[in-house]
């Protein structure tokens, strides 16, 4: 009896180890390969617009040269989730996109509107852009602070509708001055890079292949 007793926790160690061997090597969420015809939906707020560089210095546009596919820069500043909810229809339906790329709820951050009806507003944006036939990239936005971190909302909702996410290269950016215009916007290098690790995602997920094309 002593001995099972000394095994128990032998056991449930070995358990934790696997579950945390598993979750490391369970698979990226893919994406269909992306015709070369094919539009992509870049929506969002100020980050998505480009805010702090010039219009061809946005991450869409730089996006779209380094791909070769047409991303429509579809951000509105100040623009919160309820708002970006309510026109995402429209947009779906004018652009008919293949993948949308969705970097929201910044400014229901800064404004302290309740991030479970974000999350809720999000996973509504992802549910409509999929049932329009388009896939989905998450792109998180980090919290305003010193830690910059982005809420867990993001990586929750990634996981449950198992899309692909980017959740690290804003706070990177947005935590080295040197690629900042102002205290919550990336420069026109900032923007790059943002283009750069999307294109990369793109790759790794699928829908490019390794050439970009």
């Amino acid at each position: 009896m002593n001995l099972k007793k000394r095994n128990v926790p032998i056991v449930l160690w070995l358990g934790i180890m696997v579950c945390f061997f598993l979750a490391a090597c369970s698979p990226r969420p893919q994406l269909p390969a992306l015709a070369g015809d094919a539009v992509i939906l870049a929506f969002g707020d100020s980050l998505t617009f480009g805010t702090g560089a010039d219009a061809a210095e946005s991450y869409p546009a730089v996006l779209e040269k380094m791909i070769g596919r047409r991303v429509v820069n579809y951000g509105i500043p100040g623009e919160v989730t309820a708002e970006g909810l309510s026109r995402l229809p429209d947009v779906l339906q004018r652009e008919k996109p293949a993948l949308m790329l969705l970097c929201h709820g910044g400014n229901d951050q800064l404004r302290r509107k309740d991030l479970k009806q974000s999350a809720d507003n999000i996973r509504a944006m992802i549910k409509l852009a999929q049932k329009s036939g388009a896939a989905v990239v998450l792109i998180a936005v980090p919290a305003p602070g010193l830690s910059l971190k982005p809420p867990s909302l993001y990586r929750k909702i990634a996981g449950e509708m198992s899309i692909p996410i980017e959740e690290e290269i804003l706070s990177d950016i947005l935590s080295d001055h040197s690629f900042k215009s102002d205290l919550i916007h990336p420069n026109a290098a900032g923007y790059r890079r943002l283009a750069e690790s999307i294109a990369t995602l793109l790759q790794k997920s699928g829908a490019l292949n390794s050439s970009g094309s």
